[in-house]
């Protein structure tokens, strides 16, 4: 009997115009598949650089619950069960729940997979505005939540996603997953504000019965932290802060979080191997292995940008879950979660939708693999 595992692809929810504020960035109404659809070509080092991926499927709006439930059967049928959305909360008010909320919520065949929320609580600045994208630091939204923010966002995503019968949950625990640890703290007013915090959030996901909520961790590096929430503030250590808030496991987001990604695909796993190794025995948590399809953000910038994935082919790609695969089953005491980037992350170059190069060739790896 083939085993069972949970393969968990991230969704970046901005392919739908049907979010007004998302005009301000981009202004045809299709979302950042805009940016996709105009990438232009650019010079660097006197050669020709032209970023030309273009979906199979189209320039479809994500929001649409008749496009959601294509997009579930093609999940589900190559082995993806699951959906993490990226999920968005600035000017007190969601940002970008469309994709969710009208896409998949409302999609007929949703019960066939698994979604749960990643709090994209990172500061939002001019990169999604490819006219502006490379004006400095200028910031738009303030990713930082306080308190009574907090309370908000906790009650909203009880009461509207954990409750539904697709939310992913592990010992009857809705998983919800941090971004930005700095912005969590900073926002909470510290590292003794944000234990607090959590104990309350753990304990209303109790009084609506549930066994608590699994809070997990997106991890970067193993990095210095500000737990004052001031800039003169006492820094510790990620693991140290893990241990302290009680995060109950953790995975990564993307490869650029914590490896040189300017390289060939193979070289970059070698380190990512190492990461892992290095995770194992730092955290007592369990640790989900994650997987990242490639990178390469240029699409978002009119000059050229540098860090780029080479030969992240679907058979390197495919080798590549084999050693999530071989992580998982080491690990038999935890669930067989894998994270990967991501379903949708066309202007990061790295997703799992097929497209005009390698077909369904990255979907195709994974029922490869775990099908």
């Amino acid at each position: 009997m083939t085993k069972k595992y949970d393969i968990a692809a991230y969704i970046w929810p901005a392919y739908t115009g049907d979010e007004p504020r998302t005009r301000m960035f981009w202004s045809e109404g299709i979302g950042e598949w805009q940016s996709v659809k105009n990438a232009e070509e650019k010079i660097v080092n006197g050669q020709k650089y032209l970023w030309n991926r273009k979906p199979l499927w189209g320039y479809v709006n994500e929001a649409d619950p008749y496009v959601m439930q294509m997009q579930i059967e093609a999940a589900v049928d190559h082995g993806v069960n699951v959906f993490i959305y990226d999920w968005y909360w600035y000017d007190r008010r969601p940002f970008l729940e469309n994709c969710l909320n009208d896409g998949f919520l409302k999609a007929k065949n949703n019960n066939k997979m698994k979604f749960y929320l990643m709090w994209a609580n990172h500061t939002v600045n001019n990169t999604w505005d490819i006219r502006i994208s490379g004006d400095g630091d200028n910031i738009i939204w303030d990713g930082a939540a306080d308190r009574k923010e907090f309370e908000i966002i906790c009650k909203r995503v009880i009461e509207k996603y954990f409750k539904h019968p697709s939310y992913y949950k592990i010992d009857n625990k809705p998983v919800f997953q941090i971004y930005d640890l700095d912005n969590l703290i900073r926002g909470l007013e510290g590292i003794n504000g944000t234990i607090a915090a959590f104990d309350w959030f753990r304990n209303e996901c109790v009084k609506s019965g549930f066994d608590g909520v699994h809070l997990q961790l997106t991890k970067w590096g193993d990095n210095p932290h500000n737990l004052s929430g001031v800039d003169a503030g006492r820094s510790m250590m990620t693991a140290e802060i893990f241990n302290s808030l009680e995060f109950d496991s953790l995975t990564n987001y993307q490869f650029v979080h914590f490896v040189n990604i300017d390289r060939d695909y193979n070289e970059i796993m070698a380190d990512v191997l190492k990461e892992w190794e290095k995770t194992d025995k730092l955290y007592s948590k369990p640790y989900f292995p994650h997987i990242s399809v490639g990178w390469d953000n240029n699409p978002r910038f009119k000059d050229f940008r540098h860090g780029i994935v080479k030969n992240n082919t679907p058979e390197n790609f495919a080798a590549a879950l084999e050693h999530a695969k071989k992580y998982a089953d080491a690990h038999p005491n935890q669930p067989p979660l894998i994270t990967v980037n991501s379903w949708n992350e066309w202007t990061e170059t790295s997703y799992l939708m097929p497209d005009n190069v390698y077909g369904y060739g990255y979907l195709e790896a994974v029922k490869k693999v775990f099908l």
